[in-house]
């Protein structure tokens, strides 16, 4: 599922970071705003590279990760989803809070506090009310409008991603025994609970607008699960079960689109169509990373009653990879594999670097140097359940 038209104006007068490619006025019939790197950061924010070579690779962990000591916090909060309308010359929104000992905590400058065990303080965030709002050229199944996606396209703009930071042991132990509850947000119209440790259900109204859920923590934390820091490889996964469809929006497809998204995220978009986010889609099976576009064929369309995986795995770069970008001063690479999982068995995958739509708008916060959510895209009306725990996923996880 994608949009009908999603690059904004016909001719940007600055070049836009985090925007996919606008090819309406070329040949092919698409065209893109931005041909060059993609960042959140405004150019005036960027340093020169420095020279790496000579670097041991735990030099090398501490110049990714930064010092040790740099990385310790305590408890910490997350706040309600942004409403795109984040003004960066008032400044950011607060950042860590931790109690007694919050003068001691250190967090990157501009950074939104990105974690909070909610356990600590209630009982059950997904009966709240919704938090404050914080390869094809179109779709053959469902499209959402042009005005949605230049409202994205401009909250990613000017809206960078949170720099990640050091989860307190509550925090990351809670993400690891699956304890793991929605974020609502206030595009979501239906029913919603959660019914397990890291189990959701719920169901969306007849044409409900496009809405992302995002778990309320990361699955994926940098400053722990990284294999830079672990020399271990760390895969993320998780299920959904599509339980029924109802009316999508204007007569198109209802469904749900799994994936995996960097936060901030703009609330009414599926993951796959803004920058630090993939997804793939029930309505027509179409993959997407960064694309507001068509996206990639890769899969068929889901079935009522089948349940769906998606998974990603980082990987250590091979000793070669790690001379060369000592070597050469450019930014150490992970290896990440996305598959893609159908009643238990994986039925598909790609390679994040190596397989990019040229259409995209590039794949920054999904390398493995950022926190990952994740993330089901809903549209239209659609039932369906949600699995983060390991004990009632249907894939089996290598066991080597």
């Amino acid at each position: 599922m994608a949009f009908f038209c999603c690059g904004g104006a016909d001719k940007d007068e600055v070049t836009l970071a985090n925007r996919p490619k606008d090819n309406r006025n070329t040949s092919a019939g698409k065209q893109k705003a931005n041909e060059g790197p993609v960042t959140s950061s405004p150019p005036s924010t960027q340093l020169g590279t420095p020279n790496l070579s000579g670097l041991s690779t735990g030099d090398e962990k501490q110049r990714v990760f930064g010092p040790a000591e740099a990385r310790v916090v305590g408890s910490s909060i997350i706040p309600a989803m942004p409403d795109g309308t984040y003004d960066q010359k008032s400044g950011p929104p607060p950042g860590y809070h931790d109690g007694a000992h919050h003068e001691n905590t250190q967090v990157p400058p501009g950074n939104p506090p990105p974690y909070h065990n909610w356990e600590e303080t209630v009982p059950d965030t997904a009966m709240f009310p919704p938090p404050p709002i914080g390869g094809y050229l179109y779709s053959n199944t469902g499209n959402a409008s042009e005005a949605d996606a230049d409202r994205a396209h401009d909250f990613c703009d000017n809206t960078p991603l949170w720099t990640p930071c050091m989860p307190s042991d509550a925090v990351y132990n809670s993400v690891q025994n699956f304890d793991l509850r929605p974020v609502r947000p206030q595009e979501y119209n239906g029913h919603l609970e959660v019914v397990g440790q890291g189990m959701w259900r719920g169901r969306t109204q007849g044409q409900n607008g496009d809405c992302i859920l995002l778990t309320g923590l990361p699955l994926y934390f940098p400053a722990k699960d990284s294999p830079l820091i672990t020399e271990l490889t760390k895969t993320i996964y998780f299920e959904a079960k599509l339980l029924a469809q109802y009316d999508g929006i204007k007569g198109q497809v209802g469904g749900f689109s799994i994936g995996f998204a960097a936060q901030p995220y703009p609330t009414w978009r599926s993951p796959g169509w803004e920058r630090g986010s993939v997804g793939v889609f029930s309505d027509d099976g179409c993959r997407f990373v960064n694309d507001s576009w068509g996206g990639m064929e890769f899969t068929s369309a889901f079935k009522v009653g089948e349940t769906v995986g998606l998974g990603m795995k980082f990987s250590l770069p091979s000793p070669e990879s790690l001379t060369i970008s000592q070597t050469n001063g450019t930014p150490t690479t992970l290896p990440v594999e996305i598959f893609f999982t159908r009643d238990g068995k994986v039925v598909g995958s790609w390679n994040l670097h190596e397989e990019v739509d040229e259409d995209a708008g590039g794949v920054r916060g999904l390398e493995g140097d950022f926190d990952l959510y994740g993330a089901l895209g809903l549209f239209g009306g659609v039932e369906f359940e949600v699995c983060f725990n390991r004990s009632g996923w249907l894939w089996a996880p290598p066991t080597s």
